[in-house]
């Protein structure tokens, strides 16, 4: 009998150090802080990893997330600085930068952190929007409004002990109700625009045509002046040549000749048989014998 008292001691006093040791220590993980209260109270705010202590059953320990968390913000309405509705889709990532100070203002509660974020995010996606006209916001590709974004929003959340790393645009689009005739007044200046260009482009080309019909004009003049030119030229040349080819009397009769045999000849090419002359014509006088032509001077 003593013996098995003294066995159902020792175990009760095993069983007790079990509890008391499972009670007494705890694990922090490398993405959590471990946050250990004493009558509600923070004591001690572990961030190392590895195995903790603490006193039993008058301690306690509650975990936060140490690792970046991402908050979906509710699809919202925004309006620009033109006063056009359009509808902001975004999310958030943060981390709890001071956990003493997020639990002094939140109370160690990540919803009541994403509410501010909820907050903060969307008065300042808010003002950023107003700031800008919607072709602004629409044409931007470069992720500067996201920026500007989380530079006027995360100076407001050091007092939670949050760090706002960066507000992101899923979906940043007009209302369905407003895509139609936006979309058709979107048309209407592009068309316009291109009608502007093509008036401008048929301008230009209306330009170079009149240009270059004005010097097509002036060439063709210029030649036309330098072929009389040299027409007057040649025909001057070429009387200047039958005046010094029948200077003299017997040239000039032998000339007059030749012009009336090829005058004979041109008129019976022609298909006549009949030909009516008159009695002094150079013609008749060569056929009758009446003038014989004279011979050129040798």
């Amino acid at each position: 009998m003593k013996s098995v008292k003294r066995l159902v001691i020792v175990l009760a006093i095993l069983v007790v150090a079990i509890i008391g040791i499972s009670s007494s220590t705890f694990t922090v993980n490398r993405d959590e802080y471990a946050v250990v209260k004493q009558f509600g109270k923070v004591v001690t705010i572990y961030e190392e990893t590895g195995l903790k202590f603490k006193i039993p059953f008058v301690q306690s320990v509650e975990k936060l997330p140490k690792k970046q968390l991402i908050y979906d913000l509710p699809v919202s309405e925004v309006i620009t600085k033109d006063k056009q509705t359009m509808v902001a889709d975004s999310f958030a990532i943060w981390r709890i930068s001071d956990p003493q100070l997020f639990i002094k203002s939140l109370s160690g509660s990540v919803a009541n952190a994403e509410s501010r974020i909820e907050m903060l995010v969307y008065n300042a996606m808010k003002n950023e929007i107003s700031s800008r006209t919607q072709a602004e916001v629409i044409g931007d590709r470069t992720g500067k409004l996201a920026a500007d974004i989380t530079d006027a929003a995360k100076p407001n959340f050091a007092q939670y002990g949050i760090e706002l790393l960066s507000v992101e645009t899923k979906h940043l689009d007009l209302p369905y109700d407003n895509k139609a005739s936006v979309f058709n007044r979107m048309v209407s200046e592009r068309n316009a625009l291109s009608a502007s260009f093509t008036a401008e482009g048929e301008k230009e080309a209306q330009i170079i045509r009149s240009e270059t019909d004005r010097e097509i004009a002036i060439m063709i003049a210029e030649a036309e002046a330098l072929a009389e030119q040299m027409r007057a030229e040649g025909e001057a040349e070429y009387m200047r040549l039958l005046s010094e080819a029948y200077n003299n009397e017997d040239k000039a009769a032998f000339y007059e000749f030749v012009r009336a045999l090829d005058a004979l000849k041109i008129a019976l090419d022609n298909g006549e048989n009949v030909i009516v002359l008159s009695p002094d014509s150079p013609i008749v006088k060569i056929l009758y014998g009446y003038a014989e032509p004279a011979q050129p001077a040798q």
